[in-house]
């Protein structure tokens, strides 16, 4: 049983683990139940559990295979029942346990015939396989096989391409996330504004971390994340606009930035599904050629009723929306632009 306390202003937050089991060698399933929250608390603390538990908790895979005398990745070896292709995808569900962050080489030499499995695969002593009978490739002649692996300590998906791989080396799309699911649910009790939360959260992991490792990984991440803005004064910070020649800047960094430049870049990269505007207005703006936020104060209030099928309606929508996601207002002077 595991508990963890940290404080409120009126009781304690304590989590446990309530159900562990193992239902096979690369399935952990573990139940924890934390409580007391106050209302709304769950939902923060279970999305943020679950994006960190998915993305950002390392996780040890396969992600090169060199194979010799191979030209490319959908080749056929006589005495070999599978391609490449389906060597690569087998390696990249190969569940390791590792306990360096460093690249690590591996090896396989085989000769059949004989059903080749990760059991047969040469590991540095810092990396573990979790399922020796995990499944690799089928030799069906008396030959040998050998692969040699790159193996390496990351977190969440890593698409390769062959650039840069040396005559027999393949890229293996890996996938580094030793949690396979999280899921969390919210219970009240309590009544009135003593009502509070009780969180309870399921973890399924491949069986390198078990789910308490895993619960415990995303936390540190969580915590360690936010950590800069911690260290932020306000002394340290100062902004200006246009009309201002000082700058903004952060403690003593060199680097100056300019606050709407900085806004406008950020803008250009938002698409105003952000918005979350009805459907007959955003349609407007989207055969208005209207994309970005950055394109909206473009167009003052005049501007934006002279669009096709945009009334006053949809003006005052997309006004109210940029002013409560973005604090921008809808010019209130005509521009003099072309709307076609």
């Amino acid at each position: 049983m595991l508990t963890y306390e940290t404080s409120t202003s009126t009781q304690a937050i304590q989590w446990k683990c309530v159900e562990s089991k193992t239902e096979s060698r690369r399935l952990h399933y573990g139940r924890f139940v934390v409580s007391p929250f106050e209302r709304g608390q769950v939902s923060t603390v279970g999305i943020a559990m679950r994006r960190a538990s998915l993305e950002e908790v390392q996780g040890t895979s396969i992600t090169c295979a060199r194979f010799h005398g191979v030209v490319h990745e959908y080749s056929t070896i006589t005495g070999i029942q599978e391609t490449i292709h389906d060597v690569l995808v087998n390696l990249k569900e190969i569940a390791l346990r590792g306990d360096s962050n460093d690249v690590k080489e591996a090896f396989s030499s085989v000769t059949g015939p004989k059903e080749v499995t990760a059991g047969d695969t040469s590991l540095p002593p810092s990396v573990k396989a979790i399922d020796n009978s995990q499944y690799i490739v089928t030799i069906t002649q008396p030959i040998s096989v050998n692969i040699e692996s790159k193996i390496e300590k990351d977190c969440g998906y890593r698409i390769e391409n062959l650039d840069g791989c040396k005559s027999g080396e393949f890229p293996v799309d890996a996938v580094s996330m030793p949690v396979r699911n999280v899921n969390y649910s919210v219970h009240l009790f309590g009544s009135g504004r003593a009502t509070r939360e009780t969180s309870f959260i399921e973890i399924w992991t491949n069986g390198s971390l078990t789910p308490d490792e895993a619960i415990s990984e995303a936390s540190k991440k969580l915590i360690d994340l936010p950590t800069p803005f911690l260290h932020v004064k306000y002394e340290d910070v100062s902004y200006s606009g246009d009309d201002e020649s000082s700058s903004a800047s952060v403690g003593s960094s060199s680097q100056v930035y300019d606050v709407n430049e900085l806004e406008g870049k950020l803008f250009k990269n938002m698409f105003i599904d952000q918005l979350e505007l009805p459907a007959r207005a955003f349609n407007c703006l989207k055969k208005a050629e209207i994309h970005t936020i950055a394109d909206l104060p473009n167009y003052s209030r005049e501007d934006s009723s002279k669009i096709r099928s945009f009334g006053q309606k949809s003006v005052d929508q997309v006004s109210k929306a940029l002013w409560e996601h973005f604090a921008i207002e809808l010019p209130k002077n005509e521009l003099h632009i072309n709307i076609n």
